[in-house]
């Protein structure tokens, strides 16, 4: 940021503030929870959706920035949630959030913020700040809101600069569920809400929890499964127990790597045992890992609704070539350069290159980088729920 706030004195006002690692200083407005909160400043390009942004796994130990103005206008309501557990630990907006303008509102974002203890911060300029992040990748930070406006800032830069970031850790068993269950939940209609899963249905889904967002069951039952989703530590015995099917591999936050260390010799035995496969996101990483692929950490990573990806490679037939609409959260990326004989590239973000899907030759076992359950396009991938409930069994 060309002029860093930490040059000049706090504003009038100003009750929140981010802090980088490297001494910068924002201030702004506080707003939803009060205290303070360390995670990676990312960046979110989307227009749309700033609930379940905020509510995904994926974003845990995140403070996510939205580059749309106008967050919170919509309200908050009970439905709108990707999962119970951790998500993003705070945003930063531009404008302040305003009564909401929705008939399915239920209350202000800024109350459902504070009663979910996500902390807010407006008023901040966040063209500048996502220029930052593009130019020199997402920083660690602190972010904090004092209704009182007092703010101890040495101690802050401190917290920020001893924060180790994401690379090594593994956030998959802080956000997973403790306990195996049956699916239940089926997909959304306006005034009915959520349906209801068919507990008889064939064929049998298990789901590993490695963070994931629970609109990718429903989609998953809407293609015709029955779902059972497991922690993210459960063996391969476990697995094999509840005689799947297929098994889907499921977003989820922190380095894939590290994930990996327990995740990944369960998954080569599902591929071992020829067990058809399905991975989203972190899912799609845990699955590259396993065929013998490698994982990089991106610059700014991919987040919003409006990613452009190609389908690449053979087997599409006329589809070959065809692009989709996207809504991505990633910030690491299979590394594409360096793909393992028997993984083939599927699909290639159109942005900048990287690998946003792959297959193993010879195994039904396929994972892609972005998320289909999403609805960006908004049904331009739910064709890949079909293609791996649809090939169960046959």
């Amino acid at each position: 940021m060309a002029d860093p706030a930490s040059s000049r004195a706090q504003p009038s006002g100003a009750t929140g503030v981010l802090v980088l690692a490297d001494g910068t200083v924002v201030w702004g407005r506080g707003f939803g929870a009060a205290g303070s909160a360390v995670g990676e400043v990312c960046f979110n390009t989307a227009m749309t959706g700033y609930q379940e942004v905020m509510t995904d796994p994926s974003y845990a130990a995140q403070i996510v920035t939205f580059t749309f103005p106008h967050i919170g206008n919509v309200g908050a309501n009970g439905e709108d949630i990707e999962s119970r557990v951790e998500g993003a630990v705070g945003c930063v907006v531009r404008e302040d959030v305003t009564e909401p303008s929705n008939f399915r509102s239920a209350e202000r974002f800024a109350e459902w913020m504070a009663r979910n203890g996500k902390i807010g911060l407006s008023g901040i300029d966040t063209r500048a700040l996502t220029r930052r992040i593009r130019q020199s990748g997402a920083p660690n930070a602190v972010i904090a809101h004092a209704p009182d406006g007092r703010f101890d800032i040495p101690a802050l830069v401190k917290r920020a600069a001893e924060w180790p970031g994401l690379e090594g850790m593994d956030l998959a068993i802080r956000v997973t569920r403790e306990g195996g269950e049956q699916w239940a939940g089926g997909s959304w209609s306006l005034g009915k809400g959520y349906g209801r899963a068919a507990f008889d249905a064939k064929p049998h889904v298990v789901a590993i929890d490695y963070g994931a967002k629970d609109n990718i069951f429903r989609n998953l039952v809407k293609a015709g499964a029955r779902v059972t989703v497991v922690p993210a530590k459960t063996s391969f015995d476990e697995v094999m127990a509840l005689k799947p099917d297929g098994v889907f591999l499921s977003n989820g936050p922190g380095d894939p790597a590290a994930t990996g260390e327990h995740a990944v010799p369960v998954i080569r035995a599902l591929l071992d045992a020829d067990v058809p496969l399905f991975g989203i996101c972190l899912g799609h990483q845990m699955l590259a890992l396993a065929a013998g692929a490698k994982t990089i950490k991106m610059h700014q990573g991919h987040r919003g609704a409006n990613h452009p990806v190609q389908r690449v490679g053979e087997g599409w037939g006329e589809t070959s070539g065809l692009v989709e609409i996207t809504s991505m959260n990633h910030g690491f990326a299979v590394d594409a350069a360096n793909l393992p004989d028997g993984v083939e590239q599927t699909h290639v973000s159109l942005f900048d290159g990287t690998n946003c899907g792959i297959s193993i030759r010879g195994k039904k076992a396929f994972a892609v980088q972005y998320h289909p359950e999403a609805s960006p396009g908004p049904q331009d991938s739910f064709y890949l729920f079909e293609k791996f409930v649809g090939g169960l069994g046959s």
